[in-house]
């Protein structure tokens, strides 16, 4: 009953509406059932309820299509098919005779692309249909000529599993009985002009170890309540010190071929270890799948998938829960910026340029030699706005650091004259990336009012971190790239010269309460030839390390959030490398013990005083005492909180210790230096304050004073006892 052209499409994978031709169908008032089951040496349906053959099917030719109608039955009914594969026969459900896995309202949410789960719709869904069990599968690849799930239960068959096209959104979705957790699978896609493509799930939960780049079915992780106490932890008014770190060289295990430790390994080992240190939060590296670890997680290919490199989606969940249990906020590096062009991603996912701009101008990123999503079509802005929420309901982490933000801006970024094309009213920003970040910001808020979201924009772009009604992007926090490269500048210089770009220090406080700033000493710092923070400090062994203690006691004291990447709180040596370990090893030297010990204080004494954290992104909180002592390279500011206290901090940025200086209190009375750089347990020279008392000698503008003893390339803090 069927003509040749069908069967040929059929048995070519050819058929673009398969629904039509297989299962069940009433034809001529008889009901007829068709399967194709090019292996199957005979075909028998089976009702379901009795569990009685009903009819064998015939075979029509050598395609591989089983057909026949169906005696003394009018009315559709529950069957299944029992296949003789030769050597053994089965029964199995027919995917085919199941309905519609997606309902209208999600049809048209999706085609709206105002759907802002969609995650919880598309991709691969074990579930139960008419009491039989499965995986829903569903994908987005409306130019496509046909879609099918293949894998490891069909013999990577795309005619076996051909889907249903929704063509009110270009969804094509199928039902397929008995596909379980851990099963492989890809969607092959058949393009308009006849290629074929072998595309990974843009929506698995999880993925196969790379260098196999297939999905794998995986339930929807359960959401993660909101917690109170999470928002209060990841507040304007917390202490927040953030220890970035790369999972796969954090620490590895040698005895074992030199490998990477697991999330269940890091709950056990990276969390302690960073409670021990007084950090608040941890920061990944980019965690979504990955097919090359030089990139370091920068070019994912599955959001929505935790790399497999660490172990599963269930032991990433067991990671945040262990650091929340611990009191530490987890933030990940998150690339919303560009995506590789690896055959299995999203690259012309349909044979066209559905993710990524088709004009190279806007869709191609010359830094990286990635594409760039095409943030203006809303099916692609709802896809990477689900996937933060995503992140942040299914898993509990605490943020997203949101990776080259400043790449997103701007149309012309890293582009030469006539390499890109102006907005639609001829400026250079890229007003449907801006309208994604406010959108991304929004749901966010909005859904989960305890979560952050963290910049990395490293131009003057106005407002990144303000709200969205006042005209903000709408980020919690923006790394401050300039404090970064202005006081490394100052650090690299030979202290006898630093009189002369005293500014360097300076002039960070001229913007400092423009956005709500992290101060960053990030990964971006210590590879490609740049060295370690330490190698950058002039001078011979304990000067290095001496400017170094300084140079982070100052960051302490300085407003905002701080970062260090990992190896940077022990000074190590040598810059990071990505495919080793960090040096452990250094830590049984007295200078690399000591600068360990002292972030470790200045963690503390920042948890500890709310004057140096409580009003980081609000001017009330800093005061400059004296900015201007270029010729001695002398800092001294004091920090403050709304209840009163104060701190004061001190930096030398010479080697020349200064007995008798004076600078101007901010109140009479008695203080405290709670924390010194050039105190003997971090290895330096032991001049100390202990506690000193005003004297009524005016200075810098004030009635009062303090006498102080610097030590040399040091940082001194000092608490007003009340």
């Amino acid at each position: 009953m069927l003509d040749n052209e069908t069967i040929a499409a059929l048995a070519n994978g050819d058929h673009d509406d398969p629904f039509a031709v297989l299962g069940m169908h009433q034809v001529d008032g008889k009901l007829v059932v068709r399967a194709f089951l090019p292996d199957a040496v005979s075909v028998a349906v089976v009702d379901r309820a009795s569990d009685r053959r009903v009819a064998t099917l015939e075979r029509i030719g050598d395609s591989g299509l089983f057909a026949g109608i169906l005696p003394r039955r009018r009315h559709r009914f529950a069957y299944r098919l029992r296949v003789d594969w030769g050597p053994h026969e089965q029964d199995i459900e027919d995917c085919y005779r199941f309905p519609p896995v997606l309902g209208e309202m999600d049809v048209w949410l999706l085609a709206e692309g105002t759907h802002h789960r969609p995650y919880e719709k598309l991709g691969a869904h074990p579930a139960e249909m008419d009491d039989v069990a499965g995986t829903s599968f569903a994908v987005w690849a409306p130019n496509a000529k046909r879609v099918s799930v293949v894998g490891n239960f069909n013999n990577w068959d795309g005619r076996r599993h051909m889907m249903r096209l929704r063509r009110e959104c270009g969804v094509w979705e199928i039902f397929i009985p008995h596909v379980a957790p851990g099963d492989l699978y890809k969607f092959e896609i058949k393009t308009r002009d006849g290629a074929l493509l072998m595309k990974a799930d843009p929506f698995a939960f999880r993925a196969e170890m790379r260098p196999s780049t297939a999905s794998v079915v995986h339930g929807l992780p359960p959401v993660r309540d909101g917690d109170p106490a999470r928002r209060r932890a990841n507040g304007l008014a917390a202490p927040m010190t953030i220890y970035e770190v790369h999972p796969g060289s954090w620490r590895r295990v040698p005895e074992d071929d030199d490998r990477w430790l697991t999330y269940r390994e890091l709950a056990d080992e990276l969390i302690p270890y960073v409670k021990d240190m007084g950090f608040t939060h941890i920061e990944l590296l980019p965690i979504s799948e990955h097919p090359f670890d030089g990139s370091w997680g920068y070019q994912p290919t599955g959001l929505y998938a935790p790399t497999s490199r660490f172990g599963t989606p269930d032991d990433f969940r067991h990671f945040v829960d262990v650091a929340h249990a611990n009191g530490i906020g987890v933030i990940v590096d998150w690339v919303p910026a560009h995506f590789p062009a690896d055959s299995h991603g999203l690259a012309r996912f349909d044979g066209t340029c559905l993710y990524e701009h088709e004009d190279p101008r806007e869709g191609f990123h010359q830094d990286w030699n990635t594409l760039i999503y095409n943030y203006g079509r809303s099916e692609v802005a709802n896809y990477l706005t689900g996937n933060a929420l995503f992140w942040i309901e299914r898993y509990g982490i605490d943020g997203l650091r949101v990776d080259a933000v400043a790449s997103m801006l701007y149309r012309d970024y890293s582009r030469a004259e006539g390499e890109w094309i102006p907005n639609r009213f001829g400026g250079r920003e890229n007003l449907e990336a801006i309208d994604f970040l406010r959108q991304m910001n929004q749901v966010v808020c909005a859904a989960r009012p305890e979560a952050i979201t963290m910049a990395e924009e490293s131009t003057s772009f106005p407002n990144v971190s303000r709200p969205l009604e006042m005209g903000g992007l709408g980020f919690h926090y923006k790394w401050n790239m300039g404090w970064m490269n202005d006081t490394l500048t100052y650090m690299r210089e030979d202290p006898v010269h630093r009189k002369y770009h005293h500014d360097k220090l300076t002039f960070g406080m001229l913007y400092a309460f423009s956005e709500n700033f992290v101060l960053p000493l990030s990964h971006d710092e210590v590879v490609h030839g740049k060295g370690s923070i330490l190698s950058r400090m002039p001078g011979d062994e304990w000067q290095r390390f001496a400017n170094l203690r300084a140079y982070y006691g100052f960051m302490w004291g300085h407003p905002g959030g701080k970062l260090l990447f990992m190896g940077n709180e022990f000074a190590q040596s040598a810059e990071w490398n990505a495919n080793a370990s960090l040096d452990w090893h250094q830590l049984q030297y007295a200078p690399h013990e000591g600068v360990q010990r002292l972030v470790r204080d200045l963690n503390a004494t920042l948890r500890r005083e709310p004057a140096l954290h409580a009003l980081n992104f609000d001017s009330r909180g800093f005061e400059w005492i004296a900015a201007d002592d270029r010729d001695n390279s002398v800092f001294s500011f004091v920090r403050k909180a709304e209840d009163g206290s104060l701190v004061v901090v001190v930096c030398n940025f010479t080697p020349v210790p200064r007995h008798d200086y004076r600078i101007g209190a901010p109140r009479a009375g008695r203080y405290r230096e709670i924390l010194n750089t050039d105190a003997p347990c971090y290895g330096g020279s032991g001049i100390a304050n202990g506690e000193l008392q005003t004297e009524a000698v005016a200075a810098h503008g004030r009635d009062c004073s303090l006498n102080l003893a610097l030590p040399p390339l040091a940082t001194v803090m000092l608490k007003l006892e009340e």
